[in-house]
């Protein structure tokens, strides 16, 4: 049975990048870059002020005060995205707004709550500035040629917005992995429909889904799959052809009617490992074919979600080339011991509260979905071993 650590090791070392493709900047949110991007421009491109005000040379207002006020001659205005073709010279100023370009002969800004103005074109100055204050200059934010992103960067919104401040229409990216999710259990049903006997709905395919589309990839639902090697294995072999990765859940142990392993290694298929010392999920199976990858979850529904998180979802980053191939993380203070009496290391569900704590989600068994959807994260609990209350642990967000 491998460790955490050398499973996830395994597939990060198999899985091979897609493709990239250029798409639009409004279309690229969460996107991985594939290209270094370096600034075409100067951001921002030019001087400009800061704020509302005049544009005045510091050395005439260097005595202003409410007592002693300084008057100027206005001689212009430019709003923004404007220029001014004239120059400040002594004596004079010029009415500027917030973003406009700052016109030859001033080196500083008058905040306009420190002016009054009067109907003869002049104002009075209150206060005194100094050389270039309240001026945001050209370049001072990115340098024209600068790095801006590396390669296997997710674009933020904060990201997009500074490559659209740099006059980006389109960034490379690597293309979002088709990710096929088959359920197979011949005991399943679809939701919406009756349930007769000993009959059950399928969730895990449901859930699954958003936790791809969180990940970059895009979910392919395929129908159910009854338990029959042949019947399997035709599903596995559509799966396989259509997509860049296949999730299964369900099958994937030793029990007589788990058929998920002998279908896969039918079509050819060569199967890297299939036991994970994790709790829920121990039966986790990665193997690849042709350059296409399977992902065998358990088919306890809490189990699928956990692998997922833990070894599918890094998965799906490295097939797009990310720089991080984690979920996401966030600290948080645990507001009562977790306790781990089993034999392998248990990723408990806990709720993180606003205040930054986190607790319990309920119930632990790997069939609970309730406590599950209670969750919002996941806390690493060692074997045979606890986690103290107050302690700072990591905890894997999965909402």
């Amino acid at each position: 049975m491998l460790s955490l650590e050398d499973a996830r090791e395994k597939i990060l070392q198999a899985i091979q990048p897609v493709d990239a493709e250029h798409v639009s900047l409004h279309e690229s949110f969460e996107r991985v870059l594939t290209e270094p991007i370096t600034a075409p421009v100067n951001l921002p491109p030019f001087d400009n002020s800061a704020m509302d005000g005049y544009a005045v040379r510091a050395a005439d207002v260097a005595n202003a005060s409410v007592t002693s006020t300084v008057t100027l001659r206005v001689i212009g205005k430019v709003a923004a995205g404007e220029t001014f073709n004239s120059e400040v010279e002594t004596g004079t100023c010029v009415r500027l707004f917030t973003g406009s370009v700052l016109p030859k002969g001033a080196d500083a800004v008058v905040m306009q709550e420190d002016t009054k103005a009067y109907d003869d074109g002049t104002i009075a100055v209150s206060d005194k500035v100094t050389a270039w204050e309240n001026v945001r200059f050209r370049g001072e934010d990115v340098k024209l040629g600068a790095a801006v992103l590396q390669p296997g960067e997710r674009l933020s919104a904060t990201r997009i917005s500074l490559l659209a401040a740099l006059g980006f229409s389109s960034v490379p990216v690597s293309r979002k992995p088709i990710v096929g999710l088959l359920a197979t259990g011949s005991e399943l049903r679809e939701p919406g429909q009756p349930l007769q006997g000993a009959a059950i709905y399928e969730s895990n395919r449901a859930g699954v889904s958003p936790l791809v589309q969180r990940a970059g990839g895009i979910p392919k639902i395929y129908p159910l799959v009854r338990d029959d090697l042949e019947a399997t294995a035709a599903a596995l072999a559509k799966a396989l052809e259509e997509c860049d990765i296949v999730i299964t859940s369900g099958g994937v142990s030793v029990g007589e009617f788990d058929y998920v392993k002998a279908a896969f290694e039918q079509l050819g298929g060569t199967l890297d490992f299939w036991k994970v010392a994790v709790r829920p999920g121990k039966p986790f199976v990665f193997g690849s074919l042709n350059g296409r990858y399977f992902c065998g979850l358990p088919g306890n529904p809490v189990s699928a979600l956990v692998t997922f998180c833990l070894l599918v979802w890094p998965a799906l980053l490295r097939m797009q080339n990310a720089k991080s191939t984690h979920p996401p993380i966030q600290f948080a203070k645990l507001a009562q011991t977790l306790v781990n009496r089993g034999e392998r290391r248990h990723f408990m569900r806990v709720i993180v509260e606003e205040n930054g704590e986190a607790r319990s989600a309920g119930a632990q068994a790997a069939h609970v979905l309730s406590s599950a959807a209670r969750a919002n994260g996941l806390v690493d609990v060692p074997a045979n071993g606890s986690l103290e209350k107050g302690a700072l642990v990591p905890v894997l967000r999965w909402d």
